[in-house]
């Protein structure tokens, strides 16, 4: 039988370590959120920010993780990480990658490619209000015409609660 640790705290939150060695996390009785998602290829517009695809789930561990969308149901502060690699070879064009909550950028990071660099790594704090709001992966490119980013188990969209509200 699960042992359940009240932290004493006004914040709710609840250690519960079982007999298999895991420890569930939970503020104000609920499961803290965290998902990790692996990318699928996604086929981005010549100049156009489009929504990065992100097909298979690692774990999603409130089920708050569809259709490469993160709509987290607990109010607090959020650790969100990205990253991605262009397929094509793009050289000398720019690439950006952005975090884009509730369909507005976020946060970005952009790099200039040259022979072999296509890589893009993305990551910030924010606040979700534990109703409405969500959490997208958005790139761009300028090499003159259509680009295909890289499918592969390592490039992902995680995050996680990191505080309640």
């Amino acid at each position: 039988m699960p042992v359940t640790i009240n932290a004493s705290t006004s914040s709710g939150v609840v250690i519960t370590p079982d007999y298999s060695g895991n420890i569930q996390l939970q503020y104000n009785g609920v499961a803290a959120p965290a998902f990790s998602a692996q990318m699928t290829t996604t086929s981005v517009s010549n100049t156009t920010w489009t929504k990065v695809l992100y097909g298979t789930e690692n774990f999603d561990t409130n089920n708050n993780f569809t259709s490469s969308r993160f709509t987290p149901t607990v109010a607090g502060y959020y650790q969100i990480n990205a990253n991605l690699r262009y397929a094509d070879s793009i050289a000398g064009t720019v690439v950006q990658m952005a975090i884009y909550k509730n369909g507005n950028l976020y946060a970005y990071v952009s790099n200039g490619v040259q022979n072999v660099t296509r890589a893009l790594c993305v990551s910030t704090l924010l606040y979700c209000n534990g109703s409405s709001d969500y959490v997208e992966i958005y790139t761009y490119q300028n090499s003159g015409s259509s680009a295909n980013t890289d499918a592969a188990d390592y490039y992902t969209f995680s995050g996680c609660l990191l505080r309640g509200a």
